[in-house]
């Protein structure tokens, strides 16, 4: 980590010091969404990229960087916030989001800049629900659909994706020495994490990696009736999230032991599966996709 000054706002010249590529995202979907929903949709993406950009790619103090963006977030609260991606959060703000989803993704960060893995599965979900589920419940709480049973099951649902996306990662990240399979999963398969970083698969490799799909698609399916709970276009879009994640732990299954060579990707055929699903949804809620049934 850079020993550069720690920044006491986020100013341009602190995001100038990113220097991030940016990712593919599938979150906001903007362009689905009715004007009012729309642009706090927008906003909140971009509070989302910045702090995980903060958290991952800052090339000097990051903890001071994420305690500045704190700072930012409760003046965006209160209406006097001055970097443009918490200018742009204020009117969300104003119309009744809580602030708390927001503080925990900033948490979540936090965290990421001491802990390297997670003993348990219940860690591992403790973990997603700083970094996973405050996006879910944003998204609720902006088409002000937000009810306990929704949040609940909107958890599940990020839990899923964000296993999955851990999955597809699994040899990068360990090169960069973190490691998201739980240690305990790791120790009864005689996995180590040196293991995945050298991209060697050793012989209960193939019982790790189906455990891990099997928790990720758990958790999609738990998760699934939140889009029998919502409506229209909502619905939809939940859906083909889930199912996004269910193709992303087929092509994982399918990639086996080249994970830890190439990250595995969905595909034309995945993604067209997760819309024909997302897109049935509007008719038959309940029908889980194929790779996520018992």
């Amino acid at each position: 980590m850079s020993t550069a000054a720690a920044p006491e706002t986020l100013d341009a010249a602190t995001v100038a010091g990113l220097g991030v590529a940016r990712r593919r995202e599938n979150f906001p979907l903007a362009f689905l969404c009715p004007p009012r929903v729309r642009s706090g949709r927008l906003a909140v993406y971009g509070f989302c990229r910045l702090v995980d950009d903060l958290g991952d790619e800052f090339r000097g103090d990051r903890l001071a960087a994420l305690d500045a963006a704190e700072r930012e977030l409760h003046a965006a609260v209160r209406g006097t916030a001055a970097h443009p991606v918490f200018v742009a959060l204020q009117p969300v703000f104003a119309a009744g989001m809580p602030v708390e989803p927001f503080a925990r993704l900033l948490d979540a960060n936090r965290q990421d800049q001491g802990v390297a893995s997670y003993a348990s599965w219940q860690e591992l979900d403790a973990y997603c629900a700083l970094s996973a589920a405050p996006v879910g419940e944003m998204v609720l709480r902006l088409e002000n659909a937000a009810t306990p049973r929704r949040l609940a099951l909107s958890s599940l649902v990020c839990a899923g994706l964000q296993y999955a996306n851990h999955w597809q990662d699994l040899h990068e990240d360990a090169a960069r020495g973190r490691c998201y399979v739980p240690r305990d999963v790791l120790a009864r398969h005689a996995v180590g994490i040196d293991d995945l970083a050298r991209g060697v698969a050793p012989p209960g490799f193939g019982a790790m990696l189906a455990e891990c799909i099997d928790a990720a698609r758990w958790r999609l399916r738990e998760g699934w009736p939140l889009a029998a709970d919502l409506h229209g276009r909502l619905r939809v879009e939940i859906a083909g999230f889930a199912a996004h994640g269910a193709a992303a732990c087929d092509a994982v299954e399918r990639a086996g032991t080249t994970v830890l060579h190439a990250r595995p990707s969905a595909g034309t055929r995945g993604r067209a599966t997760a819309v024909v699903s997302a897109l049935r949804s509007a008719i038959a809620p309940r029908a889980v996709p194929r790779s996520l049934r018992p």
